[in-house]
């Protein structure tokens, strides 16, 4: 959704009819998983994709019409070996895809979530007559936005299937009442900590910010940490990582890189991070340097199960060398460990 949220966001204040079309299920191989949009205008241009090039000309002809009759659809495809590899793909599969009219308050509410980095998830009926039966629920479980035609059994039944789903965190088809319901997650965008403002730190702010990772900077020396070397961070603090990493709350959703080489700097942060829910501690560091760090680490008091979390040195192993090639290491092992977390 982040990714047509700007044209998305321009079209609905141009006052434009957009027709939104979801992947709700796929089978075998696909270029984009349940959860992955396009929008469509009224004049036909889109933003995002449901396939990677295989049946977005038939997902535009069927929303156009979707628009005119307002009548939502359900459409399922099969993508076969030959209609694959036209558009780059190895091999075929079947994706199933709903189309919907826009709802304008649904979607103003839905981009209110998504720019304060709340969790909330969107459900819909699949088998409703007009496939407009959907709900907007928030975190805490309360009902954001219904559809006029749901009662209130049917908006309390889903509410209820969204609060289980944003725990899961994932986008799935469900069975909810003995009806097929599709569950979107939409969770607040992860956030990569830099502890320390070096040349590795302003590739990694660039390359995390491309992998959609709020970006937050944390170093006392200024001369490191200044808008101009990191353009794209969400914050900067110039204090130490114990008068800052509290008040940030590390959760679930939080990395967190400790990159300086100074102990009075890096220490603290450790300090911080390895007991808190981070699932990613990652040190710049060599091996030698970090059997130090590691005695004063338990000399101050750290259990040992939380020192061996650190992740040093810091990346996946690819012989990197120049900032930006251990930006790429770092982010990499960043990611394989997000896509462990969430399964």
């Amino acid at each position: 959704m982040r990714d047509i949220q700007p044209a998305l966001g321009r079209w609905v204040k141009e006052g434009k009819a957009v027709a939104l079309a979801t992947v709700v299920g796929t089978w075998g191989s696909s270029p984009r998983q349940p959860g992955a949009r396009m929008a469509i205008d009224s004049e036909g241009r889109i933003e995002g994709s449901v396939s990677g090039g295989c049946v977005e000309g038939a997902v535009i002809t069927e929303a156009l019409e979707c628009l005119q009759n307002k009548q939502s659809r359900r459409l399922e495809f099969g993508v076969t070996d030959e209609m694959a590899w036209q558009v780059g793909l190895s091999c075929g599969g079947r994706l199933e895809v709903l189309v919907q009219p826009l709802e304008t308050e649904w979607w103003q509410l839905l981009a209110g979530e998504l720019e304060a980095e709340r969790p909330v998830a969107s459900l819909a009926f699949l088998e409703s007559a007009d496939g407009g039966e959907r709900v907007l629920v928030g975190a805490a479980g309360a009902i954001l936005w219904a559809h006029p035609g749901l009662d209130d059994s049917g908006r309390q039944t889903l509410a209820g299937a969204a609060s289980e789903a944003l725990r899961n965190g994932r986008p799935a088809q469900e069975e909810v009442a003995g009806r097929q319901v599709f569950v979107d997650c939409l969770l607040p965008r992860p956030r990569l900590i830099l502890i320390g403002g070096a040349h590795v730190a302003v590739a990694l702010q660039s390359l995390a910010r491309q992998l959609g990772f709020r970006v937050i900077l944390v170093d006392p020396r200024r001369a490191f940490a200044t808008p101009e070397r990191f353009p794209g961070a969400e914050a900067i603090h110039h204090q130490y990582p114990q008068h800052v990493l509290p008040a940030l709350a590390l959760d679930s959703n939080t990395y967190v890189a400790v990159l300086t080489h100074d102990p009075k700097i890096d220490d603290p942060a450790l300090l911080e991070a390895l007991p808190s829910p981070a699932p990613y501690v990652g040190v710049l560091s060599s091996r030698r340097t970090h059997q130090k760090r590691v005695a004063r680490l338990r000399e101050e008091g750290l259990e040992e199960s939380l020192i061996e979390r650190v992740r040093t040195p810091i990346g996946l192993e690819i012989g990197a060398r120049t900032p930006e090639e251990i930006a790429l290491a770092v982010m990499a092992e960043i990611v394989q460990v997000r896509n462990s977390v969430q399964g």
